[in-house]
């Protein structure tokens, strides 16, 4: 399939992100403490690799696309406390939901329907996962 230059590189953008939070998340998995830590540490894994096979999904489309997909996640920010964990994967999230937006309306416009249907499937996701963390934020 021969997509566009910036395709390809808004494809690489999210398989960084993708790498970047599935370690990101998986890691506060190992690190939570404590009984609110001990709450969502499983709900942590499990949108973990979760992550992962949309990064998956996608370099499978990219690859299909003619082009190697990048091994260089986004940079992993763990932080310190459990309110700094949240607070960081909720604007992982929205970055995520906005990104993902942008590539369905340039998807469509290349008329790359398949690509466009893939980015709105893991955008269901990613505004799940971004409810579930703005809600956690919300009792902290």
């Amino acid at each position: 399939m021969k997509a566009s230059k910036k395709m390809k590189e808004l494809l690489n953008r999210a398989i960084a992100r993708e790498m970047q939070v599935s370690v990101q998340y998986m890691w506060q998995h190992v690190l939570w403490s404590g009984v609110k830590g001990f709450a969502v540490k499983d709900e942590l894994k499990k949108i973990a690799i979760v992550e992962m096979k949309h990064a998956e999904q996608i370099a499978e489309r990219l690859s299909y696309m003619g082009e190697r997909p990048t091994t260089k996640p986004e940079p992993i920010n763990i932080g310190e406390s459990l309110k700094e964990m949240i607070s960081i994967d909720v604007k992982d999230e929205e970055g995520a939901i906005h990104l993902y937006k942008e590539i369905i309306a340039f998807a469509r416009k290349e008329g790359d329907e398949v690509t466009a249907k893939l980015f709105s499937d893991i955008l269901a996701e990613e505004e799940d996962h971004h409810d579930f963390f703005s809600s956690l934020l919300e009792d902290m």
